[in-house]
């Protein structure tokens, strides 16, 4: 089973991406988005590239989601 995560965009340099994943930054690639994305915008994550620009809501709906099956942020 694959598993795709809500990421916010913190910066953006040409196709590449510093992403947060429930507060952990990782690097990106966006070579796989039709759209343009920029600081502040969430996209879908799977293995380390970006596969759709997602609404501030849709990620917060899966982050919701991803917490109700125990895949929330740890504490």
């Amino acid at each position: 089973m694959c598993l795709a995560i809500p990421a916010r965009v913190l910066e953006v340099h040409g196709t590449e991406a510093v992403i947060s994943v429930q507060g952990v930054q990782r690097s990106a690639s966006l070579m796989l988005l039709e759209e343009t994305v920029a600081p502040g915008d969430y996209v879908l994550l799977h293995a380390g590239f970006a596969l759709r620009k997602w609404t501030a809501a849709e990620a917060q709906e899966q982050e919701a989601l991803l917490a109700e099956v125990g895949l929330g942020p740890r504490d």
